[in-house]
Protein backbone atom coordinates (compact mmCIF):
# COMPACT_ATOMS: atom_id res chain seq x y z
CA UNK A 1 0.00 0.00 0.00
CA UNK A 2 2.85 2.64 0.89
CA UNK A 3 4.69 1.75 -2.57
CA UNK A 4 1.12 1.82 -4.62
CA UNK A 5 0.63 5.73 -2.63
CA UNK A 6 4.36 7.06 -2.96
CA UNK A 7 3.21 6.15 -6.70
CA UNK A 8 0.14 8.41 -6.81
CA UNK A 9 -2.18 5.27 -6.72
CA UNK A 10 -5.07 4.45 -3.88
CA UNK A 11 -6.04 1.16 -2.14
CA UNK A 12 -8.74 -1.27 -1.02
CA UNK A 13 -8.73 -2.85 2.19
CA UNK A 14 -11.49 -5.25 2.48
CA UNK A 15 -12.51 -6.91 6.23
CA UNK A 16 -14.60 -9.73 6.61
CA UNK A 17 -16.24 -8.19 10.22
CA UNK A 18 -17.39 -4.62 11.45
CA UNK A 19 -16.19 -5.75 14.60
CA UNK A 20 -12.18 -6.00 12.84
CA UNK A 21 -12.59 -2.21 11.50
CA UNK A 22 -11.43 -0.52 14.76
CA UNK A 23 -8.29 -2.30 15.21
CA UNK A 24 -7.69 -2.33 11.77
CA UNK A 25 -8.38 1.36 11.04
CA UNK A 26 -6.25 2.12 14.15
CA UNK A 27 -2.88 0.74 12.83
CA UNK A 28 -3.83 2.40 8.85
CA UNK A 29 -4.29 5.60 10.72
CA UNK A 30 -0.97 5.01 12.62
CA UNK A 31 0.91 4.60 9.02
CA UNK A 32 -0.74 6.85 6.38
CA UNK A 33 -2.63 9.37 8.96
CA UNK A 34 -5.87 11.27 7.35
CA UNK A 35 -5.21 9.52 3.98
CA UNK A 36 -7.14 6.39 5.39
CA UNK A 37 -10.91 6.42 5.61
CA UNK A 38 -13.47 3.72 6.71
CA UNK A 39 -16.64 2.19 5.24
CA UNK A 40 -19.27 0.34 7.13
CA UNK A 41 -23.08 -0.65 7.44
CA UNK A 42 -23.08 1.23 10.82
CA UNK A 43 -22.71 4.30 8.88
CA UNK A 44 -25.94 6.52 8.54
CA UNK A 45 -26.31 6.83 4.61
CA UNK A 46 -25.11 10.34 4.90
CA UNK A 47 -21.79 9.21 6.38
CA UNK A 48 -21.20 6.93 3.59
CA UNK A 49 -21.81 9.38 1.11
CA UNK A 50 -19.33 11.94 2.64
CA UNK A 51 -16.52 8.90 2.31
CA UNK A 52 -16.98 8.20 -0.88
CA UNK A 53 -17.58 12.03 -2.29
CA UNK A 54 -13.81 12.71 -0.80
CA UNK A 55 -12.38 9.33 -2.42
CA UNK A 56 -14.06 10.66 -5.54
CA UNK A 57 -12.37 14.10 -4.87
CA UNK A 58 -8.82 12.72 -4.11
CA UNK A 59 -8.43 13.76 -0.98
CA UNK A 60 -8.61 9.55 0.46
CA UNK A 61 -6.46 6.92 -0.93
CA UNK A 62 -6.78 4.03 0.91
CA UNK A 63 -10.86 2.79 1.63
CA UNK A 64 -10.34 0.27 4.47
CA UNK A 65 -14.43 -1.65 5.25
CA UNK A 66 -16.37 -4.68 4.30
CA UNK A 67 -17.51 -5.77 0.89
CA UNK A 68 -19.41 -2.68 0.35
CA UNK A 69 -15.92 -0.78 0.09
CA UNK A 70 -15.53 -2.14 -3.05
CA UNK A 71 -17.29 0.23 -4.78
CA UNK A 72 -15.42 3.20 -3.57
CA UNK A 73 -15.14 5.45 -6.22
CA UNK A 74 -11.34 6.05 -6.61
CA UNK A 75 -10.11 7.18 -10.24
CA UNK A 76 -6.04 5.78 -9.61
CA UNK A 77 -7.19 2.32 -8.08
CA UNK A 78 -4.16 0.28 -8.29
CA UNK A 79 -5.08 -2.44 -5.33
CA UNK A 80 -7.12 -4.21 -3.44
CA UNK A 81 -6.64 -6.62 -0.58
CA UNK A 82 -9.16 -9.00 0.57
CA UNK A 83 -8.14 -10.19 4.19
CA UNK A 84 -9.48 -13.05 5.63
CA UNK A 85 -10.58 -14.18 1.62
CA UNK A 86 -12.32 -16.92 2.72
CA UNK A 87 -15.09 -15.30 4.93
CA UNK A 88 -18.82 -16.24 3.93
CA UNK A 89 -19.70 -12.44 4.56
CA UNK A 90 -17.58 -11.73 1.19
CA UNK A 91 -20.82 -13.22 -0.32
CA UNK A 92 -23.93 -11.17 -0.61
CA UNK A 93 -27.48 -12.66 0.37
CA UNK A 94 -29.57 -10.06 -0.96
CA UNK A 95 -29.68 -8.72 -4.88
CA UNK A 96 -27.15 -8.04 -6.49
CA UNK A 97 -25.65 -11.66 -5.00
CA UNK A 98 -22.31 -11.00 -5.76
CA UNK A 99 -19.23 -12.39 -4.28
CA UNK A 100 -16.32 -9.60 -3.30
CA UNK A 101 -13.48 -12.11 -4.59
CA UNK A 102 -14.72 -12.29 -8.23
CA UNK A 103 -16.09 -8.63 -8.39
CA UNK A 104 -12.66 -7.65 -6.91
CA UNK A 105 -10.80 -9.45 -9.38
CA UNK A 106 -12.96 -8.36 -12.63
CA UNK A 107 -12.86 -4.57 -11.44
CA UNK A 108 -8.72 -4.91 -10.73
CA UNK A 109 -9.13 -6.04 -14.72
CA UNK A 110 -10.79 -2.87 -15.76
CA UNK A 111 -8.92 -0.92 -13.72
CA UNK A 112 -5.03 -2.32 -14.18
CA UNK A 113 -4.98 -2.97 -10.54
CA UNK A 114 -3.64 -5.89 -8.61
CA UNK A 115 -5.52 -8.03 -6.02
CA UNK A 116 -3.54 -9.99 -2.97
CA UNK A 117 -6.53 -12.27 -1.00
CA UNK A 118 -4.76 -13.37 2.33
CA UNK A 119 -5.72 -15.73 5.11
CA UNK A 120 -4.22 -18.23 7.03
CA UNK A 121 -6.88 -21.08 5.83
CA UNK A 122 -7.58 -19.95 2.03
CA UNK A 123 -11.31 -21.02 0.56
CA UNK A 124 -11.10 -24.02 -1.50
CA UNK A 125 -11.86 -22.47 -5.01
CA UNK A 126 -9.22 -19.89 -4.06
CA UNK A 127 -6.36 -22.16 -3.09
CA UNK A 128 -7.50 -24.69 -5.74
CA UNK A 129 -6.89 -21.67 -8.55
CA UNK A 130 -3.28 -20.83 -7.21
CA UNK A 131 -2.73 -24.84 -7.19
CA UNK A 132 -3.66 -24.83 -11.11
CA UNK A 133 -1.82 -21.73 -11.47
CA UNK A 134 -4.05 -19.35 -12.15
CA UNK A 135 -2.91 -17.30 -9.00
CA UNK A 136 0.56 -16.63 -7.77
CA UNK A 137 0.32 -18.51 -4.74
CA UNK A 138 2.80 -16.78 -1.58
CA UNK A 139 2.93 -18.65 1.46
CA UNK A 140 4.38 -17.37 5.20
CA UNK A 141 5.69 -20.46 6.37
CA UNK A 142 6.23 -19.30 9.84
CA UNK A 143 4.18 -17.07 12.75
CA UNK A 144 5.41 -13.49 13.14
CA UNK A 145 8.60 -13.65 14.97
CA UNK A 146 9.27 -17.39 14.70
CA UNK A 147 6.23 -17.29 17.87
CA UNK A 148 5.45 -21.29 18.44
CA UNK A 149 2.05 -22.33 17.52
CA UNK A 150 -0.44 -22.84 20.41
CA UNK A 151 -0.78 -26.54 21.80
CA UNK A 152 -4.18 -27.75 20.82
CA UNK A 153 -5.42 -30.09 22.91
CA UNK A 154 -9.14 -32.34 21.61
CA UNK A 155 -11.38 -33.27 24.31
CA UNK A 156 -14.29 -35.95 23.72
CA UNK A 157 -17.63 -34.88 24.99
CA UNK A 158 -18.78 -38.38 25.18
CA UNK A 159 -16.12 -39.53 27.93
CA UNK A 160 -17.11 -36.34 30.07
CA UNK A 161 -20.82 -37.97 30.16
CA UNK A 162 -19.34 -41.25 31.40
CA UNK A 163 -17.85 -39.33 34.13
CA UNK A 164 -21.08 -37.76 34.97
CA UNK A 165 -20.06 -34.07 33.90
CA UNK A 166 -22.95 -32.78 32.06
CA UNK A 167 -22.23 -29.23 32.38
CA UNK A 168 -20.54 -27.19 29.01
CA UNK A 169 -17.05 -26.72 30.30
CA UNK A 170 -15.30 -29.97 30.42
CA UNK A 171 -13.27 -31.22 33.55
CA UNK A 172 -9.90 -30.17 31.44
CA UNK A 173 -10.89 -26.71 30.14
CA UNK A 174 -11.97 -26.05 33.45
CA UNK A 175 -8.92 -26.93 35.54
CA UNK A 176 -6.94 -24.84 32.43
CA UNK A 177 -8.81 -21.58 33.13
CA UNK A 178 -8.29 -22.07 36.84
CA UNK A 179 -5.05 -22.01 36.27
CA UNK A 180 -5.09 -18.95 33.65
CA UNK A 181 -7.20 -17.05 36.26
CA UNK A 182 -4.51 -17.49 38.48
CA UNK A 183 -1.58 -16.38 36.49
CA UNK A 184 -4.01 -13.48 35.61
CA UNK A 185 -3.41 -13.96 32.24
CA UNK A 186 -6.63 -13.88 29.78
CA UNK A 187 -9.09 -16.45 27.99
CA UNK A 188 -11.36 -16.44 25.47
CA UNK A 189 -14.67 -18.86 25.17
CA UNK A 190 -15.90 -19.46 21.86
CA UNK A 191 -19.52 -20.52 21.31
CA UNK A 192 -21.08 -20.88 17.76
CA UNK A 193 -24.42 -20.24 19.31
CA UNK A 194 -26.06 -16.69 20.60
CA UNK A 195 -28.66 -16.92 23.13
CA UNK A 196 -29.14 -19.10 25.90
CA UNK A 197 -29.77 -22.91 24.85
CA UNK A 198 -30.29 -24.29 21.36
CA UNK A 199 -33.84 -25.25 21.74
CA UNK A 200 -36.65 -25.79 23.78
CA UNK A 201 -38.57 -29.32 23.83
CA UNK A 202 -41.16 -31.71 25.92
CA UNK A 203 -39.58 -34.42 27.15
CA UNK A 204 -42.66 -36.46 27.27
CA UNK A 205 -43.99 -36.47 23.92
CA UNK A 206 -40.69 -34.64 22.00
CA UNK A 207 -42.50 -31.77 20.72
CA UNK A 208 -40.20 -28.84 20.17
CA UNK A 209 -40.86 -25.34 20.41
CA UNK A 210 -41.39 -23.71 16.74
CA UNK A 211 -42.01 -20.52 15.35
CA UNK A 212 -45.45 -20.16 14.13
CA UNK A 213 -44.14 -17.55 11.02
CA UNK A 214 -40.80 -19.73 10.00
CA UNK A 215 -40.13 -23.93 9.93
CA UNK A 216 -37.16 -23.47 12.65
CA UNK A 217 -36.82 -24.21 16.26
CA UNK A 218 -37.75 -21.23 19.27
CA UNK A 219 -34.04 -20.42 21.06
CA UNK A 220 -34.55 -19.40 24.62
CA UNK A 221 -32.97 -16.10 25.69
CA UNK A 222 -32.07 -15.20 29.24
CA UNK A 223 -35.11 -12.34 29.58
CA UNK A 224 -37.16 -15.23 29.69
CA UNK A 225 -38.53 -15.62 26.47
CA UNK A 226 -38.03 -17.42 23.21
CA UNK A 227 -37.29 -15.64 20.57
CA UNK A 228 -37.10 -16.74 16.30
CA UNK A 229 -33.38 -16.19 14.70
CA UNK A 230 -34.76 -15.89 11.19
CA UNK A 231 -37.90 -13.50 11.85
CA UNK A 232 -37.58 -11.95 15.21
CA UNK A 233 -40.58 -13.28 16.80
CA UNK A 234 -41.01 -13.45 20.75
CA UNK A 235 -43.11 -15.39 22.90
CA UNK A 236 -43.27 -15.68 26.54
CA UNK A 237 -40.91 -19.03 28.27
CA UNK A 238 -43.41 -22.16 27.84
CA UNK A 239 -43.73 -24.19 30.97
CA UNK A 240 -46.46 -26.91 30.04
CA UNK A 241 -45.93 -28.44 26.41
CA UNK A 242 -48.99 -27.25 23.97
CA UNK A 243 -49.38 -30.58 22.52
CA UNK A 244 -49.50 -32.87 25.29
CA UNK A 245 -49.76 -30.86 28.57
CA UNK A 246 -46.69 -31.91 30.42
CA UNK A 247 -44.60 -29.96 32.21
CA UNK A 248 -41.75 -32.06 31.79
CA UNK A 249 -40.19 -29.28 29.31
CA UNK A 250 -36.38 -29.27 28.54
CA UNK A 251 -34.20 -26.82 27.10
CA UNK A 252 -31.33 -28.19 25.18
CA UNK A 253 -27.69 -26.70 23.67
CA UNK A 254 -26.19 -23.81 25.51
CA UNK A 255 -25.90 -20.64 24.35
CA UNK A 256 -23.57 -17.71 24.78
CA UNK A 257 -25.87 -16.42 28.29
CA UNK A 258 -26.06 -19.89 29.64
CA UNK A 259 -22.46 -20.06 29.24
CA UNK A 260 -21.64 -16.84 30.83
CA UNK A 261 -24.13 -17.83 33.23
CA UNK A 262 -22.01 -21.33 33.94
CA UNK A 263 -18.89 -19.30 34.07
CA UNK A 264 -20.18 -16.82 36.68
CA UNK A 265 -20.92 -19.89 38.81
CA UNK A 266 -17.78 -21.99 38.86
CA UNK A 267 -15.49 -18.86 38.89
CA UNK A 268 -17.31 -16.35 40.65
CA UNK A 269 -14.37 -14.04 40.90
CA UNK A 270 -13.58 -13.66 37.18
CA UNK A 271 -14.78 -10.98 35.36
CA UNK A 272 -16.16 -11.55 31.86
CA UNK A 273 -17.50 -10.35 28.76
CA UNK A 274 -19.59 -11.14 26.06
CA UNK A 275 -19.26 -10.27 22.68
CA UNK A 276 -22.08 -11.68 20.46
CA UNK A 277 -25.22 -10.65 17.97
CA UNK A 278 -27.31 -9.42 21.19
CA UNK A 279 -24.54 -7.40 22.84
CA UNK A 280 -22.98 -5.27 19.74
CA UNK A 281 -26.47 -3.69 18.76
CA UNK A 282 -24.84 0.05 19.48
CA UNK A 283 -22.94 2.03 16.78
CA UNK A 284 -19.46 1.74 18.53
CA UNK A 285 -20.36 -1.54 20.77
CA UNK A 286 -17.76 -3.69 18.85
CA UNK A 287 -14.91 -0.94 19.98
CA UNK A 288 -15.87 -0.84 23.66
CA UNK A 289 -16.38 -4.79 24.15
CA UNK A 290 -12.97 -5.16 22.82
CA UNK A 291 -11.42 -2.09 24.48
CA UNK A 292 -12.68 -3.49 28.25
CA UNK A 293 -11.56 -6.94 27.45
CA UNK A 294 -8.12 -5.30 26.23
CA UNK A 295 -7.49 -2.57 28.74
CA UNK A 296 -9.86 -3.03 31.92
CA UNK A 297 -8.73 -6.46 33.49
CA UNK A 298 -11.22 -8.39 31.82
CA UNK A 299 -10.62 -12.16 32.31
CA UNK A 300 -12.77 -14.18 30.32
CA UNK A 301 -14.26 -13.06 26.99
CA UNK A 302 -16.75 -15.28 25.41
CA UNK A 303 -18.33 -14.93 22.36
CA UNK A 304 -19.28 -16.61 18.70
CA UNK A 305 -17.88 -16.02 15.02
CA UNK A 306 -17.22 -11.95 15.45
CA UNK A 307 -14.29 -13.18 18.25
CA UNK A 308 -12.40 -15.51 16.36
CA UNK A 309 -10.98 -13.02 13.42
CA UNK A 310 -8.04 -11.28 13.43
CA UNK A 311 -7.79 -9.81 17.29
CA UNK A 312 -4.70 -9.84 18.70
CA UNK A 313 -5.09 -9.59 22.66
CA UNK A 314 -1.33 -10.25 23.81
CA UNK A 315 -2.52 -11.82 27.32
CA UNK A 316 -4.75 -14.09 25.62
CA UNK A 317 -2.78 -17.72 26.48
CA UNK A 318 -6.11 -20.20 26.98
CA UNK A 319 -8.55 -20.55 24.43
CA UNK A 320 -11.66 -22.77 24.61
CA UNK A 321 -14.31 -24.08 21.60
CA UNK A 322 -17.16 -25.23 23.38
CA UNK A 323 -18.89 -27.10 20.81
CA UNK A 324 -16.67 -27.98 17.88
CA UNK A 325 -19.40 -29.86 16.64
CA UNK A 326 -22.26 -27.00 15.54
CA UNK A 327 -20.64 -26.30 12.70
CA UNK A 328 -20.41 -29.52 11.50
CA UNK A 329 -24.00 -30.58 12.04
CA UNK A 330 -25.64 -28.13 9.17
CA UNK A 331 -26.74 -28.91 5.60
CA UNK A 332 -23.90 -27.81 3.43
CA UNK A 333 -21.23 -29.32 1.36
CA UNK A 334 -18.97 -26.78 2.90
CA UNK A 335 -19.56 -27.70 6.90
CA UNK A 336 -16.36 -29.14 7.12
CA UNK A 337 -14.68 -26.46 5.56
CA UNK A 338 -15.97 -23.96 7.43
CA UNK A 339 -15.28 -25.86 10.86
CA UNK A 340 -11.52 -26.63 9.65
CA UNK A 341 -11.46 -22.53 9.19
CA UNK A 342 -13.15 -21.59 12.23
CA UNK A 343 -11.04 -24.10 14.45
CA UNK A 344 -8.37 -23.11 13.47
CA UNK A 345 -8.85 -19.11 13.03
CA UNK A 346 -10.14 -19.66 16.92
CA UNK A 347 -6.41 -21.20 17.76
CA UNK A 348 -4.82 -18.55 16.35
CA UNK A 349 -5.69 -16.16 18.95
CA UNK A 350 -3.70 -17.58 21.84
CA UNK A 351 -0.20 -17.52 22.57
CA UNK A 352 0.17 -14.33 20.41
CA UNK A 353 3.26 -12.62 22.27
CA UNK A 354 5.88 -14.01 24.31
CA UNK A 355 3.46 -16.42 26.42
CA UNK A 356 3.12 -19.85 25.44
CA UNK A 357 -1.20 -20.60 23.80
CA UNK A 358 -3.16 -23.83 24.57
CA UNK A 359 -6.44 -24.43 22.37
CA UNK A 360 -8.94 -27.16 24.05
CA UNK A 361 -11.71 -28.15 21.53
CA UNK A 362 -14.48 -29.67 22.50
CA UNK A 363 -15.89 -32.33 20.71
CA UNK A 364 -18.79 -34.93 20.34
CA UNK A 365 -17.48 -36.02 17.06
CA UNK A 366 -13.08 -35.89 17.34
CA UNK A 367 -12.78 -38.69 14.57
CA UNK A 368 -13.79 -36.38 11.86
CA UNK A 369 -10.53 -35.42 9.86
CA UNK A 370 -11.07 -31.54 9.46
CA UNK A 371 -11.12 -31.56 13.45
CA UNK A 372 -8.29 -33.91 13.96
CA UNK A 373 -6.23 -31.59 11.04
CA UNK A 374 -7.33 -28.21 12.99
CA UNK A 375 -5.63 -29.32 16.14
CA UNK A 376 -2.30 -29.91 13.69
CA UNK A 377 -2.46 -26.86 12.28
CA UNK A 378 -2.34 -28.96 9.05
CA UNK A 379 -4.10 -26.87 6.38
CA UNK A 380 -2.37 -28.92 2.80
CA UNK A 381 -3.35 -32.49 4.35
CA UNK A 382 -7.26 -30.76 4.64
CA UNK A 383 -6.72 -29.24 1.71
CA UNK A 384 -6.12 -32.97 0.24
CA UNK A 385 -8.65 -34.88 1.75
CA UNK A 386 -11.52 -32.72 1.10
CA UNK A 387 -10.25 -31.19 -2.40
CA UNK A 388 -10.53 -35.39 -3.49
CA UNK A 389 -14.16 -35.20 -1.84
CA UNK A 390 -15.42 -32.36 -3.61
CA UNK A 391 -13.92 -33.80 -7.25
CA UNK A 392 -15.41 -36.72 -6.71
CA UNK A 393 -18.62 -35.22 -5.48
CA UNK A 394 -19.01 -32.83 -8.11
CA UNK A 395 -19.09 -29.79 -6.12
CA UNK A 396 -17.78 -26.07 -6.06
CA UNK A 397 -14.64 -25.30 -7.22
CA UNK A 398 -15.35 -28.43 -10.00
CA UNK A 399 -18.26 -27.24 -10.73
CA UNK A 400 -20.67 -24.35 -9.59
CA UNK A 401 -24.25 -24.98 -7.75
CA UNK A 402 -26.63 -22.69 -8.93
CA UNK A 403 -29.93 -22.13 -7.02
CA UNK A 404 -33.31 -21.03 -8.05
CA UNK A 405 -35.28 -19.82 -5.38
CA UNK A 406 -38.85 -19.35 -4.62
CA UNK A 407 -40.38 -17.72 -1.85
CA UNK A 408 -44.83 -17.03 -1.87
CA UNK A 409 -47.61 -16.64 0.38
CA UNK A 410 -49.55 -19.08 -1.97
CA UNK A 411 -48.23 -22.79 -1.57
CA UNK A 412 -50.19 -24.26 -4.90
CA UNK A 413 -48.49 -20.66 -6.53
CA UNK A 414 -45.26 -21.98 -5.40
CA UNK A 415 -45.46 -25.36 -6.61
CA UNK A 416 -47.13 -24.50 -10.23
CA UNK A 417 -44.30 -22.26 -11.07
CA UNK A 418 -41.04 -23.90 -9.68
CA UNK A 419 -42.03 -26.99 -11.67
CA UNK A 420 -42.65 -24.90 -15.13
CA UNK A 421 -39.52 -23.35 -14.78
CA UNK A 422 -38.10 -26.78 -14.31
CA UNK A 423 -39.77 -28.17 -17.23
CA UNK A 424 -38.84 -25.58 -19.49
CA UNK A 425 -35.09 -25.41 -17.89
CA UNK A 426 -34.64 -29.31 -18.52
CA UNK A 427 -35.84 -28.58 -22.44
CA UNK A 428 -33.28 -26.15 -22.87
CA UNK A 429 -30.05 -26.78 -20.84
CA UNK A 430 -27.71 -29.24 -22.03
CA UNK A 431 -27.96 -32.39 -20.04
CA UNK A 432 -24.29 -33.63 -20.16
CA UNK A 433 -23.09 -30.11 -18.93
CA UNK A 434 -25.61 -29.81 -16.01
CA UNK A 435 -27.30 -32.24 -13.39
CA UNK A 436 -30.95 -30.76 -12.81
CA UNK A 437 -32.89 -31.44 -9.63
CA UNK A 438 -36.22 -31.36 -9.33
CA UNK A 439 -38.42 -28.86 -7.28
CA UNK A 440 -38.62 -29.35 -3.82
CA UNK A 441 -39.42 -27.33 -0.36
CA UNK A 442 -36.25 -25.84 1.19
CA UNK A 443 -34.87 -27.65 3.51
CA UNK A 444 -36.50 -24.06 6.13
CA UNK A 445 -39.59 -24.65 4.21
CA UNK A 446 -41.48 -21.39 5.78
CA UNK A 447 -40.10 -17.93 7.02
CA UNK A 448 -42.56 -15.28 7.95
CA UNK A 449 -45.42 -16.92 7.03
CA UNK A 450 -44.03 -17.02 3.33
CA UNK A 451 -43.55 -20.93 1.71
CA UNK A 452 -39.96 -21.13 0.17
CA UNK A 453 -38.96 -23.83 -2.41
CA UNK A 454 -36.01 -24.44 -4.49
CA UNK A 455 -34.31 -26.20 -7.76
CA UNK A 456 -30.85 -27.05 -7.67
CA UNK A 457 -28.44 -27.42 -10.83
CA UNK A 458 -24.58 -28.37 -10.85
CA UNK A 459 -22.59 -27.19 -14.30
CA UNK A 460 -20.18 -24.94 -15.17
CA UNK A 461 -22.45 -21.30 -15.17
CA UNK A 462 -21.18 -19.73 -18.70
CA UNK A 463 -22.50 -16.73 -20.65
CA UNK A 464 -24.50 -19.14 -23.07
CA UNK A 465 -26.47 -21.02 -19.36
CA UNK A 466 -27.21 -17.36 -18.13
CA UNK A 467 -28.81 -16.63 -20.71
CA UNK A 468 -30.98 -19.25 -20.96
CA UNK A 469 -32.03 -18.88 -17.02
CA UNK A 470 -32.61 -15.12 -18.05
CA UNK A 471 -34.86 -15.86 -20.86
CA UNK A 472 -36.85 -18.51 -18.80
CA UNK A 473 -37.42 -16.28 -15.98
CA UNK A 474 -38.55 -13.63 -18.40
CA UNK A 475 -40.80 -15.74 -19.45
CA UNK A 476 -42.79 -16.75 -16.33
CA UNK A 477 -42.34 -12.85 -15.20
CA UNK A 478 -44.31 -12.22 -18.35
CA UNK A 479 -47.35 -14.48 -16.67
CA UNK A 480 -47.69 -12.29 -13.48
CA UNK A 481 -47.57 -14.90 -10.64
CA UNK A 482 -48.58 -12.16 -7.98
CA UNK A 483 -47.09 -13.84 -4.90
CA UNK A 484 -44.17 -15.44 -5.80
CA UNK A 485 -40.75 -14.24 -5.97
CA UNK A 486 -37.71 -15.48 -7.41
CA UNK A 487 -34.32 -15.64 -7.00
CA UNK A 488 -31.07 -17.18 -8.81
CA UNK A 489 -27.80 -17.71 -7.04
CA UNK A 490 -24.56 -18.96 -7.67
CA UNK A 491 -22.71 -20.91 -5.31
CA UNK A 492 -24.29 -19.38 -2.36
CA UNK A 493 -23.37 -19.04 1.25
CA UNK A 494 -26.80 -20.95 3.10
CA UNK A 495 -27.91 -23.87 1.95
CA UNK A 496 -31.16 -23.37 3.72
Amino acid sequence: IDKVIKEGGQAIVLIPEIALTYQTVRRFYGRFGDKVSVINSRLSLGERYDQFKRAKQGELQVMVGPRSALFTPFGKLRLIIIDEEHESSYKSENSPRYHARETAIHRAKLEGARVILGSATPSMEAYYRAKEGEYVLVKLEARFEERPLPRVSIIDMREQLKKGNRLALSLELREDLSQCLKKGEQAMLFLNRRGYAGFVSCRSCGHVMKCPHCDVSLSEHNGRKLICHYCGYEEKLVKICPECGSDKIRYFGTGTQKLEQEIHKQFPQAKTIRMDVDTVTKKNSHEEILNKFKNEDIDILIGTQMVVKGHHFPKVTLVGVIAADSSLNIDDYRATERTFQILTQVAGRAGRENLPGKVIIQTYNPENFSIQEAQKQNYDKFYETEIALRKQLKYPPFCDIIVIGFNSTNEDEIKKVSQEIFEKLEDKIDKEQFNIFKPMPSPIDKIQNKFRWRIIIKGNMTEEANKIFNDTLKEIYQKNYKNTKITIDVNPNNMS
